[in-house]
């Protein structure tokens, strides 16, 4: 495979330097230029034609964010953000990113990690596909979005709905969960991020449902309603006592090399909750969640894995398929529809 080919856009001459001296020591990177704002940007961008752009959000003139509405409906580009505010790295996302990695702080430790997490995350952008952003909300109005909030749902109170996404996740989750009624059985959801990420998506996860949501602490119980996102840092594990469910928020090694990883709440919501459990797993790369999401059917949850044509990355979909984990595979736009259909038949067959 040739190189994958760069451009960094940052305005600062210090960090675009030294982003274009590291990424080179990549066999498998080539940094083809850089531009210095959005605008000479979008010149290079026309010039070159880049595998990947790395792009700093915080610039004069015009940021990162408006330069991605501008870029992605006219010019479909793989881009991963450079930044140091979780708020504008979700804002990114949500135009049209891939991926996005946290600025790095001044110890010459974090800017070697950071430098090595760029670099996986611009591989992981060259094999994505970029998400098309909709420019309204669901011309034809789904299931989920035409049903009230009184939805009959038949589910008892043992039922449980685990989700599990990384790349591309942060916008899936959303199209699955933003339509389900309050009356939806309780929601766990570990998405690949870092800390504070997680609790601003979490925040913006409950202006935009029509359940509630927060990031999980520590012996939360998990209520009708409501979702909970781990937490950056954190595993998240399904406990069971005599009132119902609850969670734990603990710290560990990383698993698959995340923390928190999909397959520690996969594992323990096959154990506690057996064939009360709904599983989902979204985008990703790698594996994180196939084995787990295999246990939870293996032990008589239904499973859904969205389907390679709407995965911005068809890596942990795929590989809980190949595993025999998957009940039911199909497209981003459809899985809420199909959570719903499952709740509403629970307890009638």
């Amino acid at each position: 495979m040739p190189p994958i080919r760069v451009l960094v856009v940052d305005d600062s001459i210090l960090f675009r330097t030294k982003l274009q001296m590291s990424l080179s020591e990549d066999p498998n990177i080539t940094v083809v230029g850089s531009a210095v704002d959005a605008m000479d940007a979008m010149k290079r961008i026309e010039e070159l034609n880049p595998d990947v752009v790395t792009l700093d959000v915080e610039m004069p003139k015009m940021n990162g964010i408006a330069f991605l509405k501008q870029l992605i409906p006219k010019r479909p580009t793989k881009v991963v953000v450079v930044s140091s505010l979780p708020i504008n790295a979700l804002d990114a996302l949500d135009a049209g990113a891939i991926d996005f990695v946290k600025k790095p702080g001044p110890s010459p430790g974090e800017l070697r990690a950071f430098i090595e997490e760029l670099k996986g995350k611009i591989k992981i952008a060259y094999t994505a596909k970029v998400r098309q952003v909709p420019r309204g909300r669901q011309a034809v109005p789904s299931l989920t979005s035409r049903l009230s909030s009184s939805a009959p749902i038949h589910a008892d109170k043992n039922t449980i709905i685990a989700i599990g996404a990384s790349t591309g996740g942060t916008e899936a989750i959303i199209e699955v969960v933003k339509n389900l009624p309050p009356t939806t059985p309780g929601i766990v959801i570990v998405q690949h991020m870092p800390p504070k990420f997680t609790e601003l998506y979490a925040q913006r996860l409950d202006r935009i449902c029509k359940m509630r949501a927060k990031e999980a602490s520590d012996m939360d119980r998990v209520v009708t309603g409501q979702i909970l996102v781990a937490a950056g840092e954190y595993h998240m594990t399904l406990k069971k006592d005599a009132s119902g469910y609850y969670i734990r928020s603990l710290q560990g090694e990383r698993v698959n090399g995340h923390c928190p990883a999909v397959d520690v709440l996969f594992d323990t919501v096959a154990d506690v909750a057996g064939a009360h459990a709904i599983g989902v797993i979204l985008t990703g790369m790698g594996a994180d969640g196939a084995r787990g999401i295999t246990k939870m059917k293996q032990r008589g949850a239904y499973t859904i894995g969205q389907d390679k044509n709407s995965c911005v990355v068809y890596g942990m979909p795929m590989e809980a398929y190949k595993l025999g984990g998957v009940t039911k595979q199909l497209p981003l736009d459809q899985i809420g529809d199909e959570i719903l259909y499952k709740l509403s038949r629970a307890g009638k067959s």
